[in-house]
C-alpha cells in the first residue's frame, strides 16, 4: 500500500498501485516520471496554472510554477504541472468579450476539478492572478475538499506619468477625458504607455488583487505572500515555500474546508470592508462558500460593514497602491489593527497550519500609517461596502463608499437595456447632472455573464460627472469603479425584477446612511408596467447559453445551478 510517512492513505494509489494498474503506471513513465517516483510512497501533487502570453497577471507565472516545483521536490512529493484558462477583464471590457468573464471563472472550478480527480492528485497548489482565475481556483478547492494552497502572481507597479504615480483606472478616465475636449490624443497616447509597466495584476485595489489578498485573510495562502510585487524576488521564495507546504499539509491531512470555515469567511469579509476592496468580491466569496458548503448571505456583509472600520485609501479609493500595502506589513499587519475592535476571528486555520492568531500576535504594527489608518482615526467609521435593499431592490444591491463621498441621491431615471446605449449616450454628452442612468439586462442570465462596466463608469467620471450622477445596474463593476455606482441589483431585469419595469423620468433614491434604494412608483402603476413587460430575446449558444440557463442570482452569488 502507497503510504506516506504518516500512514495516510494517498489518493494517488487508486492509480499508482497494485499489478491491475501496470497501463496507468507505463502512462506515467511515457509522460517521464521515474519509476522510482511512481512506485513510491511520495504524494502526488498537481500545480495547476493560468500561464498565458496575453493577460498581464499571468505572463510571468511561469517562474512561479518552477519555484513552486523545486519546493514540492525539496518536501518529498512529485510535481506534476496543467494549465488552466484566464481572462483579462481590461481587454475584455467594454464588448461582447466581457460576457465570458464570469462564467470562466464556472469554467476554471470546473477544468481544476476535472484533472485533479481524472488523476487522483493528492494535493494541489493553485497559481493564477486575476479576477475570475483567482475565485474559480478557490471554488474548486472547496469543491474538491483535498489539501491545497493558492499562490498568487503579484500586483503591478503603477506607472508614472507626467509627475505622478498611475494606472489602468486612469487610462478608462481617460477616454472620458478625451471625449470632453480635457485632454489631447498625444496625452492619452502617453499615458496609456505608460499606465502599466509591466507585469502583475492591474496595481490598484481592483478585483484582482482584491481576491489575492483576501485568498491571504481566509487562510488559503500562505502568510504576507498576497501583496508582494510580481517582479520580486520574494515572490519566487514565497512560491518554493508553498511547494514545501503542500506536502506537510497532505501528510498533516489538512483539506481546503478545514480551513475555508465560516470563521475564514467572516475574516474575509472584515478585511474587503477595511480596504473598500471591489463589489465584485460579495459574488466571489459567496460563491465559494456555496462549493465549502457554508451559510454565507448578504447579511454577514451588512452585519460586519457596521463594525468593520475603513482603513486604507488604496486606488481607486485612494492615492496608495497594493505595493504599498506590501511595505506596510501586509495582510497581517491590516488584521492585526483590526484584531483592535475584535472583528478577526483569531482561531481560524490557515495553510501555514497556523492560525491567524498566531500570525497576527507576530505580525508588525502597520508600518505606514497613511496605507493603514489605525482604527483609533479611520478614514470612515463603518465598512466601505453596503449593502442597498429596497423597492428596487427586494433581494439586495452593492454599492462602494471608498470610491466616492456621496451618501444621498435622488434623480430622474435614463434607462438604457445595455451598455453599449450607454456608453454611447455619455460619450454623445448626453448625461446630465442628477440622472441616475439605469442600465438593465445585465444581469448573470440577462446578459448574459453580468459584465463589468469599467467603460461606462470611468466615461462618466472622466467627464467629470463622477460625484454629479449616480448608476444603478444589474450588471456589476470593475474594482477600479469609483463614483456612486451600484450593481447586483436582484431580482435582475431578465427574471422580471423592478429594475426591469424602471422608465425615464421615474425618480429613484438612494440612501446610503438607510442602506435603501426605491423606484418612486406606486403598485398599481408598477403592476400595470408588468402586465406590458416582455423581456428582450437574445440568440444564445455555447457557454453563454449554459450560463443564461442556469445561473443564480448576484445575492447567491451568481454560481451555475
Amino acid at each position: 500500500m502507497l503510504r506516506d510517512v504518516t500512514l495516510r492513505v494517498l489518493r494517488s494509489s487508486e492509480v499508482r498501485e497494485g499489478f491491475h494498474r501496470a497501463p496507468h503506471r507505463a502512462l506515467m513513465y511515457a509522460a517521464g516520471l521515474s519509476e522510482r517516483d511512481v512506485k513510491s510512497e511520495k504524494p502526488l501533487i498537481g500545480i495547476i496554472a493560468s500561464c498565458n502570453d496575453l493577460v498581464p497577471g499571468h505572463v510571468h507565472l511561469r517562474k512561479i510554477v518552477e519555484a513552486v516545483k523545486e519546493g514540492v521536490r525539496e518536501a518529498g512529493g512529485i510535481p506534476v504541472v496543467f494549465d488552466t484558462i484566464a481572462v483579462c477583464d481590461g481587454i475584455a471590457m467594454g464588448h461582447v468579450g466581457m460576457k465570458y468573464s464570469l462564467v470562466s471563472r464556472e469554467v476554471i472550478a470546473d477544468s481544476v476539478e476535472i484533472v485533479v480527480e481524472a488523476h487522483r492528485l493528492d494535493g494541489i497548489v493553485l497559481i493564477g492572478n486575476c479576477d475570475k482565475v483567482v475565485p474559480g481556483m478557490l471554488m474548486a478547492a472547496a469543491r474538491l475538499d483535498i489539501p491545497a494552497i493558492y499562490v498568487n502572481g503579484g500586483p503591478m507597479e503603477p506607472g508614472y506619468f507626467r509627475g505622478r504615480r498611475v494606472d489602468i483606472k486612469d487610462v478608462f478616465e481617460a477616454v472620458g477625458a478625451f471625449s470632453r475636449g480635457k485632454i489631447t490624443l498625444e496625452e492619452l497616447d502617453e499615458l496609456e504607455k505608460r499606465a502599466c509597466p509591466g507585469p502583475g495584476s492591474c496595481a490598484g485595489l481592483y478585483t484582482a488583487n482584491t481576491m489575492n489578498i483576501l485568498a491571504e485573510a481566509m487562510g488559503m495562502s500562505l502568510p504576507y505572500s498576497s501583496t508582494v510585487p510580481a517582479t520580486c524576488s520574494r515572490r519566487i521564495h514565497f512560491a518554493r515555500e508553498a511547494g514545501r507546504q503542500i506536502v506537510n499539509l497532505v501528510r498533516a491531512g489538512v483539506t481546503a474546508r478545514k480551513i475555508l470555515t465560516k470563521e475564514a469567511f467572516l475574516n474575509a469579509i472584515a478585511v474587503d470592508l477595511a480596504l473598500g476592496g471591489s463589489t465584485n468580491t460579495v459574488l466571489h466569496l459567496l460563491a465559494i462558500a456555496h462549493e465549502a458548503r457554508v451559510d454565507l448571505t448578504l447579511d454577514d456583509f451588512d452585519r460586519l460593514q457596521e463594525k468593520v472600520p475603513y482603513l486604507s485609501p488604496i486606488s481607486p479609493g485612494g492615492p496608495y497602491y497594493v505595493v504599498d500595502l506590501d511595505r506596510a506589513g501586509g495582510v497581517p499587519a491590516l488584521m492585526k489593527e483590526l484584531d483592535k475592535v475584535g472583528v478577526i476571528n483569531r482561531d481560524a486555520l490557515t495553510v501555514s497550519l497556523k492560525t491567524i492568531g498566531e500570525i497576527i500576535t507576530q505580525a508588525p504594527e502597520p508600518l505606514d500609517r497613511e496605507v493603514v489608518r489605525p482604527v483609533s482615526d479611520p478614514i470612515m467609521r463603518s465598512g466601505a461596502l453596503v449593502i442597498l435593499r429596497g423597492s428596487l431592490a427586494p433581494e439586495g444591491a452593492v454599492v462602494k463608499m471608498s470610491g466616492t463621498k456621496i451618501r444621498k441621491f435622488r434623480g430622474p431615471a435614463v434607462v438604457f437595456n445595455s451598455e453599449e446605449e450607454a456608453v454611447e449616450a455619455v460619450l454623445k454628452g448626453k448625461i446630465e447632472e442628477g440622472m441616475v442612468v439605469v442600465i438593465r439586462y445585465e444581469g448573470p442570465r440577462g446578459g448574459p455573464g453580468m459584465r463589468e462596466m469599467l467603460q461606462i463608469t470611468a466615461a462618466i467620471v472622466g467627464q467629470g460627472l463622477g460625484e454629479k450622477v449616480a448608476l444603478v445596474t444589474d450588471g456589476r463593476f470593475s474594482g477600479a469603479t469609483r463614483g456612486l455606482m451600484v450593481g447586483h441589483v436582484c431580482p435582475e431585469a431578465a427574471t422580471g425584477g423592478p429594475i426591469a419595469l424602471v422608465e425615464n423620468g421615474d425618480y429613484i433614491t438612494i440612501d446610503v446612511d438607510s442602506k435603501k434604494i426605491d423606484l418612486e412608483v406606486d403598485k398599481k402603476e408598477l403592476e400595470e408596467r408588468r402586465a406590458r413587460w416582455c423581456p428582450p430575446k437574445k440568440e444564445l449558444r455555447g457557454v453563454l447559453k449554459k450560463y443564461a440557463e442556469r445561473a443564480l442570482p448576484a445575492s447567491k452569488g451568481a454560481v451555475m445551478e
